[in-house]
């Protein structure tokens, strides 16, 4: 595993995003691990993010690609501290760009996004927090689409989001990421898996977080939920 997936790793659980316990889910399943991005508050917290993303939007998908698209509410952070460190640790300028919840109709700036307007030519990459059912997508993209003006005139290059939780998407066996995939027809990756994660802290680590009792129930929940 990468050095920067270690750290972040540490990091995740440094400023509380990761957390280890009994957790009810949005899609009612009980787990005993939960990812929360809106744990990352501060200046320092935010660069630091911004960072990781980075190196793993530049690790998955290469150079090629012009806009940062995070998804309202919590993409927007993420997309604009992921395109001041791509500039900084890679020297590319990337123009970041989200989407209201209510759409703006009056000013300059009015209209359905926030930041760069999309239009034919774009390349863009989402930014998310995390993927447990791969729901989000099914608004995301039709927004994204809806600006192109000839069919395929905006690309979306890829998605990527901080965890990869590895659970089987509703209605499905395989992972909710390799369901956007191949429904998409564009990667979807994580900066880590919880597979990194028990790795990490488990298999490698001193187990103060993920304890021997913890690990079962973690095991116990894969058996129920895992992807495969």
């Amino acid at each position: 595993m990468e050095q920067y997936k270690k750290d972040f790793i540490d990091f995740m659980v440094e400023c509380g995003a990761l957390s280890f316990g009994s957790f009810t889910l949005k899609s009612g399943r009980k787990s005993p691990f939960f990812m929360n991005a809106g744990a990352y508050v501060t200046g320092s917290q935010l660069a630091r993010l911004g960072e990781y993303y980075a190196r793993a939007v530049h690790d998955n998908f290469g150079d090629d690609f012009t806009v940062f698209f995070g998804p309202a509410y919590k993409g927007i952070p993420l997309a604009v501290t992921t395109a001041i460190a791509y500039h900084a640790l890679f020297g590319k300028e990337i123009r970041y760009c989200c989407d209201r919840k209510e759409e703006k109709d009056h000013g300059a700036d009015k209209g359905a996004l926030l930041g760069h307007k999309l239009h034919d030519g774009d390349r863009v990459v989402i930014i998310e927090d995390v993927t447990t059912s791969g729901k989000s997508i099914e608004e995301t993209y039709p927004k994204i689409k809806a600006h192109e003006t000839s069919d395929g005139g905006i690309t979306v290059v890829g998605e990527i989001v901080s965890l990869n939780r590895m659970e089987k998407a509703p209605g499905s066996d395989r992972a909710a990421l390799d369901v956007i995939s191949e429904t998409y027809g564009f990667p979807a990756r994580a900066i880590v898996t919880m597979q990194d994660v028990i790795d990490h802290l488990y298999a490698h680590g001193d187990k103060t977080l993920i304890t021997d009792d913890i690990k079962r129930e973690i095991d116990a929940y894969y058996t129920q939920y895992g992807a495969r």
